[in-house]
């Protein structure tokens, strides 16, 4: 049905008739039945080839203003590119792994740190090799922060997110101050005073949905304490939906239908960003790696940078346990004898594989789950954006696309961050407990799990023990489990450095401890 407005002459501003039914066309409107020149030939030729010339099948009902903007759409995708991706995608099914259960190994035991292993003279080792590459400017981090809030309830950016600590602090503010803390720890460890001389340049991912809204929310908060000049924000790619049969789906008339292309996004946007040779001019070696909507997440995490740099490795992961063999979690595995270490999914993970226990240590023999918490080299990801563009392979997610035919089925293209580790000579794994490190932020409350209740008491507890650990005494008015303390992370990185502010003193949670 067309929308018309009666039209007063004496109106400033008029929504014309035009207006409305240009609208109402790009919501499935009857065809204007105005004649129309024919399609660019150049561009239509160019379709014909890749089979994809059905995006002018309305070309003939479209006003000039609509076939402008297909026009300019069609353009800006670079077709033998896409040809490739969606045949490489379509004949792997879109998987890395697809192996039978007989090419799938468990991790070398030798490629894992465990947490029982470790000495304390490993870890002050590496804490301060680690505080030493950052003092030398050579450790970026970098955030994955396409996604919005959806589960949560909430139309920003999930960094903006506030899972209710007593501070109040949002996600991106919690990993601003751990930034600054370690940056204030280098500094000291290298005696240059209070840190202002140490920088960590911290490269944001950001999607075409939440970028404006993060760039305005760090302007907004001042860069909660960081120079506006160690940030850099940068967009990940899209990527046309395409049908079964790889055709590309309209979701207007005159707009094709596209999708964020994952969190795996990021390396070819490096590479088009032109950011890995920004990285490689600032002198920077090694890049902290990790997705926004983890509470706990330690950003610059010095020992596990130290020991990065000690195993000599091109890649290297933190890693949890899993919890339980039907949990859903992605899990490290050598892909086949004596190859690379690499992430199959859960729902690729034969069901006999991840009940198998491993005889000897009693554990899972696919116990070791992947956080989205990474560390690389700067050479590594340029030879993984080259490797990932060159190979073509995309995961395939079959989900409900806005079309001109309503919502209808169809593929979604995405590369995962863990993409990468096939591309990797040598991996080494890192473990870390749950309850000090993984605090996951996806769903809203209410939720059986990763919530931002949940989440918020991670963190509460944690910082509860920190500071029983350093002396100080807690008081509450609702049972110790359901709530906690929080420790600034200026204050402290990883519950180093309290006693001076909690010894033989008395904090009523909850409540945040600060300077």
């Amino acid at each position: 049905m067309y929308k018309l407005q009666i039209i007063d002459k004496d109106e400033t501003n008029p929504t014309t008739m035009r207006d409305a039914i240009i609208e109402n066309n790009n919501n499935n409107a009857p065809p204007s039945p105005s004649p129309s020149p024919p399609p660019p030939q150049a561009l239509l030729e160019r379709l014909k080839d890749y089979g994809q010339e059905s995006v002018f099948a309305l070309w003939d009902e479209l006003f000039p203003e609509e076939r402008d903007l297909l026009v300019n759409d069609l353009e800006a995708v670079d077709l033998p590119r896409m040809d490739r991706i969606i045949r490489c995608s379509l004949r792997s099914q879109g998987s890395w792994l697809r192996l039978p259960v007989a090419a799938i190994e468990p991790v070398p035991e030798g490629s894992v740190s465990t947490v029982e292993e470790r000495t304390p003279e490993e870890r002050e080792r590496w804490w301060k090799m680690g505080l030493k590459a950052i003092s030398d400017a050579k450790l970026a981090v970098l955030l994955l922060s396409g996604g919005q809030g959806t589960r949560l309830g909430s139309s920003d950016p999930k960094g903006c997110f506030n899972i209710g600590l007593p501070s109040g602090k949002s996600l991106f503010q919690l990993q601003a101050e751990r930034i600054l803390c370690v940056q204030r720890l280098a500094a000291q460890a290298a005696n240059e005073g209070s840190g202002g001389s140490v920088s960590i340049h911290w490269y944001i991912m950001t999607s075409p949905f939440t970028d404006e809204a993060t760039r305005r929310f760090f302007e907004s908060h001042k860069y909660f304490g960081l120079e506006a000049e160690q940030v850099t924000f940068f967009q990940q790619g899209t990527i046309p939906c395409v049908s079964k049969d790889g055709r590309f789906i309209m979701e207007t008339r005159s707009k094709l239908a596209k999708a964020p292309d994952g969190n795996g996004g990021v390396y070819t946007a490096l590479k088009y960003s032109k950011l890995l040779e920004d990285m490689a001019s600032r002198g920077i070696k090694y890049v902290d790696c990790y997705g926004v909507d983890n509470a706990l997440v330690r950003v610059a995490d010095p020992t596990f940078l130290g020991y990065f740099i000690d195993k000599g490795v091109a890649a290297a992961a933190k890693v949890v346990r899993k919890a339980y063999p039907q949990e859903k979690v992605g899990v490290f595995v050598r892909r086949g004898k004596g190859g690379p270490l690499t992430v199959v999914e859960y729902s690729e993970l034969d069901q006999s594989l991840a009940s198998a226990i491993n005889q000897q240590s009693g554990r899972l023999r696919f116990c070791w789950s992947n956080v989205c918490l990474h560390m690389f080299t700067v050479d590594f990801l340029n030879q993984v954006a080259n490797g990932l563009e060159n190979d073509s392979i995309y995961h395939l997610a079959e989900k409900k696309i806005p079309s001109i035919h309503g919502h209808t089925m169809g593929l979604k293209l995405e590369q995962f961050i863990f993409d990468a580790f096939p591309y990797a000579p040598s991996t080494a794994l890192f473990e870390v407990l749950r309850e000090e490190e993984f605090a996951p932020v996806k769903n809203a409350n209410g939720s059986n799990f990763d919530t931002p209740d949940s989440a918020k008491l991670l963190v509460l507890r944690l910082h509860s023990r920190w500071v029983v650990a350093a002396g100080g005494f807690l008081t509450h008015s609702v049972p110790l489990y359901a709530t906690g303390v929080e420790v600034s992370p200026l204050c402290s990185y990883a519950g180093e450095n309290l006693e001076a502010i909690c010894r033989g003193r008395t904090f009523h949670a909850p409540c945040e401890i600060t300077f």
